[in-house]
């Protein structure tokens, strides 16, 4: 593959791998996975090895309504909304509720258009930074397909400047040279919304702690997290965004670091795994965390397919041929996934019964 698809590849397995990292600390403090866990970050889910989560599957079905219909935006929202409705019929273990409402209004009838609702969780952030990518070379599409993605589930200005900047970020991860941190930034705050001073805000304490040399887990304390990282989009996406920038083409690094904080741990992994993996490609992808992902059939195989072929797509400007404009989504045995659903759901209880154990805090 080429270096487009190595960033494609990188992206996707980046994302897979912060997530499955992360997915069995989610909710835990960082005092109470220091005293649970020592020792370098492995998979924990279950046995040894990893699983995904929402995270991912999330990411790989904007994939796969790019691959359907890459150039128009609200063809791409409603691909997208349809691959939402049959995820939940799947059983999925774990759904946010403001995607739950949204997915449960398009299927009471609601239109794509207006089945957000007002909510600033990390939904839209965990998946937009395929679309940043994909779109590197042209903002304005990025800008219309990641708004048509927000506001399928959330309508909060904040959910809509969160999912931008982790779009804009991958993006920059791409390019050669890059923008300089300062001018990065800048761009960044320029998403805010009329009236929101709290990004500004956020991005001015990156620069500076950046500059001051601060921990990812200084930063998380400076910003009030001390104890986890919410599922509020203004704390985890300008943790990620630290992160990567606080470890610069350093993928273990980067999401050790992000990891350590605790709380929402799988969405900021994911986010995280998603930039940075951008950045190193497939081949800075750490070869044990990715092999011990054990997952099917949404799998790490499966995702190199879709990168590979998002990338012939993109390469090839879309296909006129194909009735959307797109190459067509990969297909997999997606019947299969309420069998897969139930073993995960029993799994993530049996870890909710470990955390009724000492330590508590």
């Amino acid at each position: 593959m080429g270096s487009g698809a190595s960033c494609l590849a990188g992206l996707l397995l980046g994302t897979a791998v912060g997530d499955a990292l992360g997915l069995p600390a989610e909710g835990l403090s960082r005092a109470r996975l220091q005293r649970l866990w020592h020792g370098e970050w492995r998979h924990r889910f279950v046995c040894g090895h990893g699983m995904l989560s929402d995270d991912t599957e999330h990411t790989l079905f904007v994939a796969q309504a790019l691959l359907a219909t890459p150039r128009d935006a609200a063809a791409f929202q409603r691909a997208l909304a349809w691959k939402l409705r049959g995820w939940l019929l799947g059983l999925p273990a774990g759904v946010g509720f403001a995607t739950l409402r949204a997915i449960l209004k398009l299927w009471l009838g609601c239109s794509p258009e207006h089945s957000g609702v007002f909510s600033a969780g990390n939904g839209p952030a965990m998946r937009s930074a395929i679309l940043g990518v994909y779109f590197a070379d042209d903002e304005a599409r990025l800008i219309a397909f990641t708004t048509a993605s927000t506001r399928l589930t959330h309508t909060d200005p904040r959910a809509l400047t969160g999912a931008l900047a982790v779009a804009l970020a991958a993006a920059h991860a791409t390019r050669e040279p890059p923008l300089g941190v300062a001018d990065l930034l800048a761009r960044l705050a320029t998403l805010a919304a009329a009236g929101d001073l709290e990004w500004p805000r956020l991005l001015a304490a990156i620069q500076q702690q950046l500059a001051a040399g601060t921990s990812v887990a200084g930063f998380a304390e400076q910003l009030g997290l001390g104890r986890g990282i919410s599922g509020y989009v203004y704390h985890t996406v300008p943790i990620a965004l630290y992160a990567w920038l606080r470890h610069p083409g350093d993928f273990r690094a980067a999401l050790t670091a992000a990891l350590d904080c605790g709380g929402d741990t799988d969405t900021v992994g994911a986010i995280v795994g998603a930039i940075s993996g951008a950045g190193v490609g497939a081949v800075g992808v750490p070869s044990e965390w990715l092999a011990g992902i054990c997952d099917w059939p949404r799998s790490p195989a499966l995702l190199l397919r879709v990168a590979g072929r998002l990338a012939a797509q993109r390469e090839r400007g879309g296909d006129p041929e194909s009735g959307g404009g797109g190459l067509g989504a990969v297909a997999y045995a997606w019947p299969l996934l309420p069998v897969r659903n139930l073993g995960f759901l029993v799994i993530v209880l049996l870890h909710g019964l470990r955390r009724l154990l000492p330590p508590h805090r």
